[in-house]
């Protein structure tokens, strides 16, 4: 692998790093004091700063207004979004919409382009994507008891779900639901897409999360579809294809997820070693950096971090060059690896700043509540290693 930054990137880079600086960061106090929906004046008007300087969308293909960057490119940018909770959605690279708009890209008829994705693209609308399922473990996509039944011209959809990021305040859903019913496992679901103001699609709540329940860009919506009728026209992809177009999904999206977290333990960094040198803890000046516990956990974040990264980096790299299928190793190492490193050196953070760390007068409980998740979507921890260990192991076995 060649390490090296192309000049194209390192421009792009400052650029993005002097806008979280100095554009997005000073609205961190006011966005986790108040509702998300009051900030959107705020935030689109840093969305057109964005657009101005041609830094929109920048994972999304050219064809459809974004800046076409390769994964290893969006990963150095997603690292650098990552720093502040709301760099994705201003530029446009958020979940679910990017994982939304990468399928549809491939997969839409002509009419779905122009009714979802174009304007999904744009910034004009937002998506979720309704997999998980209250009763049904999230980490095997396979078994779900959604179901879409052909009824004329139409599907009629009827199934539980949760975790639906987004929900709240989404123009439409991607749906998982069981169409085949009688075809082998990974064949049975489809993607079908619904739009939210449909009769049947019901937004229960919110679900709280660790006390908090946002609306719309942080919300978890609670779902059920109630003899929701959408035409046969809104299948996307073949039928019985809902599993691999998951995957298709899924993949990339783990790549855009440990960068994003990098990105965290980038800022969680900057803020321990900055309070470890400001905070005096002695009658003679000395400070937490004194202290060898301190010293320990700077040095142990700094290396585990850039560890994760050269990780993520690999992965990114092993997909375009090999393929997702073969670089499904290195997909499973980091999406446990990288989950486990930013939660410890949020929780480094969070201890060396004390009583104001439990406040959100920094960013870092913020962090601490929303990013436990990472261990447990896209798969928990426990499945990713069970997974890694059969493949490793498998190469071993002797016939």
């Amino acid at each position: 692998m060649d390490f090296t930054i192309s000049d194209k990137m390192k421009t792009i880079l400052a650029m993005i790093n002097e806008f979280v600086d100095k554009e997005l960061i000073p609205l961190e106090v006011e966005f986790l004091n108040h509702d998300f929906r009051d900030m959107l004046p705020v935030l689109r008007e840093k969305q057109r700063m964005v657009k101005q300087m041609e830094l929109w969308s920048p994972n999304y293909p050219k064809d459809i207004g974004g800046m076409g960057l390769d994964l290893m490119e969006h990963a150095l940018v997603s690292e650098a979004l990552g720093r502040t909770p709301i760099g994705h959605y201003v530029f446009w690279c958020q979940a679910p919409d990017a994982g939304n708009v990468e399928i549809l890209h491939k997969y839409a008829t002509k009419e779905q382009r122009e009714e979802y994705l174009m304007p999904l693209a744009g910034g004009e609308i937002r998506s979720c994507f309704a997999m998980t399922e209250v009763d049904m473990p999230g980490s095997n996509p396979v078994l779900l008891e959604a179901s879409a039944v052909k009824d004329g011209g139409d599907y009629v959809i009827n199934g539980h779900k949760w975790y639906t990021t987004a929900a709240d305040g989404a123009r439409f859903a991607i749906a998982m639901a069981v169409t085949n019913p009688e075809a082998p496992m990974h064949l049975q679901a489809s993607m079908i897409i619904v739009p939210t103001d449909t009769p049947g699609f019901n937004l229960v709540r919110n679900i709280p999360v660790m006390g908090h329940s946002g609306s719309d860009y942080f919300s978890h919506g609670e779902i059920i579809f109630q003899n929701c009728r959408v035409p046969q026209k809104n299948l996307l992809g073949p039928e019985g294809q809902g599993f691999v177009i998951a995957q298709e999904r899924l993949g990339p999206g783990r790549i855009h997820h440990c960068m994003r977290w990098l990105g965290i333990c980038s800022r969680s960094f900057d803020l321990l070693c900055q309070r470890a040198n400001d905070r005096k803890i002695t009658l003679d000046g000395k400070t937490l950096a004194s202290r060898q516990t301190v010293q320990n956990w700077v040095a142990e974040s700094a290396s585990e971090i850039q560890a994760a990264r050269l990780m993520t980096l690999h992965a990114a790299w092993a997909i375009e060059t090999l393929g997702l299928k073969e670089a499904r190793d290195e997909v499973s190492m980091i999406k446990f690896v990288v989950a486990n490193t930013m939660n410890r050196v949020v929780d480094r953070a969070l201890q060396v700043h004390g009583g104001l760390g439990m406040t959100d007068d920094t960013i870092l409980a913020f962090f601490y509540r929303h990013e436990r998740a990472a261990r447990i979507y896209d798969g928990a921890d426990e499945v990713h290693k069970t997974s890694l260990a059969r493949r490793i192991l498998g190469r071993y076995w002797k016939q």
